[in-house]
């Protein structure tokens, strides 16, 4: 079986041995993989993260600009007003999968709603809501539809941090007072009562959840995630949780970097780098001391749109930094920042399909791999399915590639893009590899050598 359709079909095995989930509707990417609920996760390596709604019609951060107002930015009424206009009639859910399909993307993580407290779909709970918007219709309930009926996992970013109720806050002050939430107010378990009756709504009215991806801010222990992550599982015993509701999740969120030595449990990863010297770690831990993990990055500096902000990321570097993800064995959350009609704008289309081309080729050498042997040295990176070992070559420097520390015997050597068979020399210390004198990628070349 493929990688693909490995994944497409490996989301819910482990539930299917639980009581509750056979009342549940079925996963369409299947239930074949044993009782491991994040092995489909594994699997998947590269997700596409979409931060999406009114404020998009302003180019500004989604709710950062009323949480931490700067001079000249918009005001908090003005920032509010834009859900009144918000009309975005050019959406195309089908549009936003092929899009990730293209790219090679795996899973899907959206918005339903940001720190500001808008939400993208049809809640029983608040007015403060696209089915309330010009618009009119819930755009959680279209996308999960599409990509249930396209077998691409939907995750769910959810904000416990809540800046329109006030339960969480005293919302007759600016957020820019105590947009931290005030626990200690009276008021707050009836916020604690919202927050999980919207996660209730998004659990059991949206189908299957392949993940939800809070994102808790400070002081994450308010939340009672404790609770919180009881009841969702009591709901779909095979969703995915991440660190950001105070307790430990099924995964660590580096956001906006990647770590520089492979993760393991115990260490905070949320905005901070496991590596102790700052330097390149050449360790590598046991399996059962790793810790798993996923870098969320956006594509130019800002996760809404924003028309201002041009510095885009290169298909370059992005490639590269999916090739360092992957070699320390997590997965790469990719953004996109939909523009005010629902379209994802141009630049970011362009380089989504060419890692989506780089992946056509070397897909091998990320989906269902993990952290290979050899760790950050200089040139190139690995990871490693078992049975085959793929070396990312970064510096291609003919007429040889040498790689040390390499103890099992290499049976066989090959470009992975072409299938080019390779001649090699190995002994104790090493393997040297002949390789041609043109990089066959100017991005990452791979070499897959097939162990004994």
């Amino acid at each position: 079986m493929s990688a693909y359709l490995s994944n497409r079909r490996g989301f819910l095995k482990a539930a299917a041995a639980i009581p509750i989930f056979n009342a549940l509707p079925s996963y369409p990417w299947g239930r074949d993989l044993a009782f491991d609920r994040t092995a489909w996760y594994r699997q998947a390596k590269f997700g596409m993260f979409i931060h999406w709604g009114p404020y998009s019609q302003a180019s500004v951060e989604a709710s950062w600009p009323i949480m931490v107002p700067k001079p000249g930015g918009i005001a908090e009424p003005d920032y509010r007003a834009l859900a009144k206009k918000f009309n975005p009639t050019k959406f195309d859910p089908q549009a936003w999968i092929d899009l990730a399909r293209q790219a090679g993307q795996k899973y899907m993580v959206f918005t339903t709603k940001h720190h500001d407290g808008f939400c993208m779909f049809d809640s029983s709970f608040t007015d403060y809501k696209i089915t309330s918007a010009p618009y009119g219709k819930d755009i959680v309930k279209q996308l999960a539809t599409a990509c249930h009926e396209d077998e691409m996992p939907i995750g769910f970013y959810y904000s416990p941090p809540d800046m329109h109720h006030p339960g969480f806050r005293d919302t007759s002050k600016p957020a820019s007072e105590n947009w931290h939430g005030q626990p200690e107010r009276p008021e707050w378990q009836s916020y604690l009562a919202y927050m999980q009756q919207q996660l209730r709504e998004l659990l059991t009215h949206y189908g299957p959840v392949a993940l939800i991806w809070f994102d808790g801010l400070n002081n994450q222990e308010k939340y009672d995630g404790d609770h919180v992550l009881r009841m969702i599982h009591e709901i779909q015993p095979a969703t995915l949780t991440n660190d950001r509701i105070g307790v430990d999740g099924d995964y660590e969120t580096p956001e906006q970097f990647i770590p520089t030595a492979i993760p393991t449990k115990g260490i905070k990863l949320t905005g901070v780098d496991p590596s102790v010297s700052g330097k390149l770690s050449a360790s590598v831990p046991r399996p059962e001391d790793f810790r798993l993990w996923e870098t969320c990055m956006t594509i130019n500096n800002t996760w809404a749109y924003n028309s201002n902000d041009h510095d885009y990321k290169t298909a370059r570097a992005l490639i590269r930094g999916l090739v360092e993800v992957a070699s320390r064995g997590g997965n790469f959350l990719l953004n996109v920042g939909p523009q005010p009609d629902g379209q994802i704008q141009p630049e970011f289309q362009e380089r989504l399909k060419a890692i989506g081309a780089w992946l056509t080729l070397n897909g091998d050498s990320i989906y269902g791999t993990t952290y290979g042997p050899i760790q950050n040295v200089e040139g190139l990176r690995t990871t490693s399915n078992g049975k085959t070992l793929f070396v990312h070559v970064f510096d291609w420097k003919p007429p040889a590639c040498t790689i040390k520390g390499v103890e099992a015997r290499v049976l066989s050597a090959r470009l992975l893009a072409n299938g080019m068979p390779l001649k090699f020399r190995q002994n104790q210390s090493q393997i040297d590899i002949e390789i041609p004198q043109t990089a066959p990628d100017s991005n990452v070349s791979v070499v897959a050598l097939n162990l004994f």
